[in-house]
This record gives C-alpha cells, sequence and structure tokens, in this order.
C-alpha cells in the first residue's frame, strides 16, 4: 500500500512517558507533508513529461520507418526506371539495326537492279553501234560503188 499525504498528516502517535514534543512532531509531520506532496507532483509531472517524450520518440520511429520505406521505395523506383530505359534502349537500338540492314540490303537488291540495267543498255548501246557501224559500212559500199560507176 502506497504511503499517500493524507496518511502522514492523519498519523497519530501513542503517548508515553516522557514522549516528543506534539508541536515539534506535527510541524515535522506537515513538512513533511508538504514536501511528499511537492515530490508527488513533480513525480506525476514527469510522468507526465516521460510519456509525451516517449510519444514522440514513438512519432520519430514511425516516421523514420517511413522515410525508410519512401527510400527502399525510391530506390526500387529509380532501379526499375533504369532497367525499363536499358530496354527501352536495346529495343530502340535492335529496331535502328533492323531497319538499317533492311534498308541496306534494299539498297543492294536497287543496285543489283541499276547495275543489270546498266549491263543491258551497255549491251544493247554495243549492239546498236555494231548495227550502225555496219549500216554506215554498207552505205560507204554503195557509195563507194557509185562512185566508180561515174
Amino acid at each position: 500500500m502506497a504511503l499517500t499525504p493524507l496518511d502522514i498528516h492523519n498519523k497519530e502517535f501513542s503517548k508515553g512517558f516522557r514522549g516528543y514534543s506534539d508541536v515539534e512532531v506535527d510541524e515535522f509531520l506537515d513538512e513533511v507533508v508538504r514536501e511528499f506532496e511537492l515530490l508527488l507532483k513533480e513525480n506525476s509531472a514527469l510522468r507526465e513529461e516521460l510519456d509525451a517524450l516517449n510519444s514522440r520518440v514513438e512519432q520519430y520511429r514511425q516516421l523514420e520507418d517511413t522515410l525508410h520505406n519512401t527510400l527502399v521505395v525510391a530506390q526500387q523506383t529509380a532501379e526499375e526506371v533504369k532497367e525499363n530505359a536499358r530496354k527501352e534502349a536495346e529495343m530502340i537500338l535492335s529496331d535502328a539495326k533492323t531497319k538499317a540492314d533492311n534498308m541496306l540490303r534494299e539498297k543492294e537488291a536497287e543496285l543489283k537492279e541499276v547495275n543489270s540495267q546498266l549491263e543491258i543498255l551497255r549491251k544493247e548501246t554495243k549492239a546498236f553501234k555494231a548495227k550502225v557501224k555496219s549500216q554506215l559500212m554498207m552505205q560507204i559500199e554503195l557509195l563507194g560503188e557509185k562512185t566508180e560507176e561515174d
């Protein structure tokens, strides 16, 4: 059972032969009561302050946990963004390479076609020159024959 200021104040001592002075004991008990009440009030105030501080510590712990979780999520998000950017860059590079390869094949096919047409034109030109030369030779021969006749 806890001792209260009221217990101290109401405490009665039995009277004995040649005992202590009642006034001095009562004054001392009154002083003890005052000091005890002050100590109880101070103890109560300190408990309230401790509770408030514990509450703030808990808030800070929760804030720390929240910040830690936020940091972890931010790091994960950053890693995901980097990974997605890397994959997208690889896709763009692959797509560009595929397009470049396709364009190269198309241009090589066009070049083959142009070379083939050029070769055909060279053959036709050669044949045309031979035909013209042959006709000119025939004309020269005809002219030579006519000049001899004249």
